[in-house]
């Protein structure tokens, strides 16, 4: 069932009204947000993006709707762009456009999601389904979900693409299993983006898969950066490492954070959440220094036996 506009707008007249938790970035704040080239056309965009996986899947609740509109007021306050979600995520593309759409004078939205179905002609139903709830005339990023179906529905994307109906083409997995197969995929075909599971403790994605998006020109998406909160578990009640100030670490989820997007081929780093304070922790990320080789290789080490 699709998310209702009539009851989302109904929802959100009746909730109180919201509190910008955060300032718009100051000049110098902006001058100092750290970017990446997606490598097929030059476009910049912010390291740091959203995942909507579990978070946006909400439908009549009126504190939920609330407070995801002020999630996103933080997201684009703070320099964010890319929001990635998909069909999968029950009803959060509906919930990102209805949103989205209230918020005002805010950089606009690098929307990307993905088609999860089989057969030519499903897929370009949920392709245009995508786009209407997520209220953009056109997707900046259309995935192939998990490599389901990919040979038809990337040709499908590739026909949308050459035609100027969508920007970019990818596709995606967060499975070990599949990596054999993306990596036949990305060596074979032509497309913009590879999206990947990748974290300190799930490195798979640097031996191979990273390393080739870098030869072939691929942005590289990281889903799962903080390994669906087990990392936090690990490091629960510790403090930080004092020489995490070397990098301008302020807190755990900066710190796995900034530990991918030192990774130069790292595009954009996707990670989710629901409440206003991580949001303005995850964006803090988009600042400061990153580790060095050197520096990584101390925080990798610092984990490997957690």
């Amino acid at each position: 069932m699709n998310i209702s506009r009539r009851n989302i707008i109904r929802l959100l007249a009746s909730a109180p009204a919201l509190t910008v938790l955060s300032p718009h970035l100051s000049a110098k704040e902006a001058d100092k947000i750290i970017t990446r080239i997606v490598p097929s056309t030059g476009e910049v965009i912010p390291v740091v993006g959203m995942g909507t996986y579990q978070t946006f899947n909400v439908l009549n609740n009126v504190a939920a709707l609330a407070n995801l509109k002020e999630v996103l007021q933080v997201f684009f306050l703070k320099g964010g762009r890319l929001i990635d979600s998909s069909p999968m995520y029950g009803h959060s593309e509906s919930v990102i456009g209805e949103l989205v759409s209230q918020l005002t004078s805010l950089p606009a939205m690098f929307a990307a999601s993905k088609v999860w179905t089989y057969g030519k002609s499903e897929g370009m139903n949920a392709i245009k389904e995508s786009a209407r709830r997520m209220r953009v005339k056109k997707m900046d990023l259309m995935q192939v979900h998990n490599l389901r179906d990919w040979k038809v529905q990337l040709s499908t994307l590739n026909a949308l693409k050459e035609k100027g109906e969508i920007r970019y083409t990818g596709i995606t997995t967060s499975r070990l299993s599949q990596y054999k197969a993306v990596e036949d995929v990305m060596r074979s075909q032509k497309i913009d983006f590879v999206q990947l599971n990748f974290n300190i403790k799930v490195r798979e994605a640097e031996k191979r898969l990273i390393p080739l998006a870098r030869d072939r020109g691929i942005a590289v998406i990281v889903n799962m950066p903080f390994e669906k909160a087990r990392l936090f578990k690990l490091v629960k009640g510790q403090a930080l490492p004092r020489w995490s100030r070397q990098f301008d670490c302020q807190s755990w989820g900066q710190f796995f954070l900034k530990f991918i997007i030192a990774n130069p081929a790292v595009s954009c780093v996707i990670p989710a959440t629901s409440k206003v304070h991580h949001m303005q922790d995850n964006m803090q990320a988009l600042l400061g220094r990153l580790p060095d080789r050197k520096m990584r290789k101390k925080m990798s080490d610092y984990f490997e036996n957690l």
